[in-house]
């Protein structure tokens, strides 16, 4: 299993930017989804959720501004990012809990994608 990101980049502030991931492998199930952002000598933070059933969860910071969503029947995952601002430059990792098989045997675990840049400046 792996979990491929992509989008990110420049945008200037008050400008968008869109991420995705995309969960590939022998998968039995996605379950819960999420990005995650780590900016230069901070830790690493949840800013959106989702659940398989499509509750979601904000970041204080993000509320209003950022919207997760994700399509079951593709195992993808997209965070439209508006309103950007200085403080959301940072590394984007998405996350998620996957089922899935090996061999015969059923296992579940997290699965981070490698990090994908987002830079808001003037």
């Amino acid at each position: 299993v792996q979990l491929q990101a992509s989008g990110g980049g420049s945008a200037q502030p008050g400008g968008s930017l869109r991420l995705s991931c995309i969960a590939l492998g022998n998968i039995f199930s996605v379950n819960d989804m999420g990005w995650y952002r780590q900016a230069p000598g901070k830790q690493r933070e949840l800013v959106a959720g989702v659940s398989r059933t499509g509750a979601t969860n904000y970041a204080d910071a993000v509320k209003g501004r950022f919207t997760i969503s994700r399509d079951n029947t593709k195992n993808t995952m997209v965070l439209q990012m508006d309103s950007l601002n200085p403080e959301d430059t940072a590394v984007y990792y998405c996350n998620a809990h996957v089922q899935y098989f090996s061999g015969d045997n059923l296992h579940g675990s997290h699965f981070w994608g490698a990090g994908t840049q987002v830079t808001v400046s003037s």
